[in-house]
């Protein structure tokens, strides 16, 4: 979009999110979400500052959020299933309803005992996803609990993990390229078996022997717009906050260099290279600086 059109957006989306919420301290999970699937596989504990998601042979689990967000800024951490957990798929991601939806994920998809976990990111605008990176991660995340975030704006989302950026997808609107800012999302999470693809391209099953799987989440929090009623025009006030630096938030130099460094030593995929998949030119969001 031009700089006038720009401007007169973004004006827009102040205005509409000037009932922020914020909650940076740990959030309460019954508040929060509902265990929406797993028959009393997911479990809301210590008080409502814990939720774990279970996987058997009869069936995984999930959750997600009572709220709707449109932009913000979502903090979650997770400990990830130990041990053999090849065949498993932990999902956490934000998505929109419909036909033309959108989406923003991060999905971790288990290995053998002792492999790394991929670290599997995709974004979807208007239905339209096939925008795959995937990661190894710098250390164990069975071992304890890491942050998970995303930063959801006009001008770009942006995963990060215990705030260190990996991934950055800029708004190339410019380009003809649909970019997620009219729909809101909510909060989902689940543990499924997915042995048919995950692990290695499906030739590692899931060893049932070690079940149940389980993965652990706690200490949410959202500086985020809260859509009212389902409606993109107006936002609900989570906590009384006008604090919306991360609507305009990009990135520095400093976190340049960092999302370079991960990019550069644990990057394992980048749909943006893949000449095979794409031999007539890679899709344009790829060209971008």
């Amino acid at each position: 979009m031009d700089l006038f059109l720009s401007r007169k957006f973004m004006i827009l989306v102040l205005l509409v999110c000037l009932g922020c919420g914020s909650s940076f301290v740990s959030a309460n999970f019954y508040n929060d979400f509902d265990v929406t699937w797993g028959d009393g596989r997911g479990k809301i504990l210590e008080n409502g500052e814990l939720l774990t998601l279970s996987l058997d042979k009869s069936s995984g689990s999930g959750f997600e959020s009572k709220n709707e967000y449109l932009f913000g800024k979502i903090d979650m951490q997770l400990k990830l299933v130990p041990g053999n957990s090849a065949g498993t798929v932990t999902a956490y991601y934000l998505s929109s309803t419909g036909s033309n939806w959108d989406e923003i994920d991060f999905e971790f998809l288990g290995n053998l005992s002792g492999d790394p976990y991929i670290l599997h990111t995709n974004v979807f605008s208007q239905g339209k996803g096939n925008r795959e990176q995937q990661f190894y991660l710098w250390f164990d995340p069975t071992a304890d609990f890491h942050t998970y975030s995303i930063l959801w704006n006009p001008q770009l989302i942006l995963f990060s993990v215990d705030g260190t950026p990996i991934r950055e997808f800029k708004n190339a609107e410019a380009k003809g390229v649909p970019f997620p800012k009219n729909q809101p999302m909510r909060i989902h999470s689940s543990l499924w078996n997915a042995d048919d693809w995950a692990t290695r391209g499906g030739l590692v099953k899931t060893d049932w022997s070690q079940a149940p799987f389980t993965a652990s989440y706690r200490n949410f929090s959202a500086n985020a717009c809260v859509a009212v009623s389902g409606t993109s025009t107006s936002c609900g006030s989570g906590s009384a906050s006008s604090n919306a630096a991360w609507l305009t938030e990009v990135l520095d130099s400093s976190q340049q260099e960092k999302l370079l460094w991960v990019q550069k030593n644990y990057m394992i995929y980048n749909y943006c290279s893949d000449s095979k998949r794409f031999p007539q030119g890679y899709p344009p969001e790829c060209n971008m600086a």
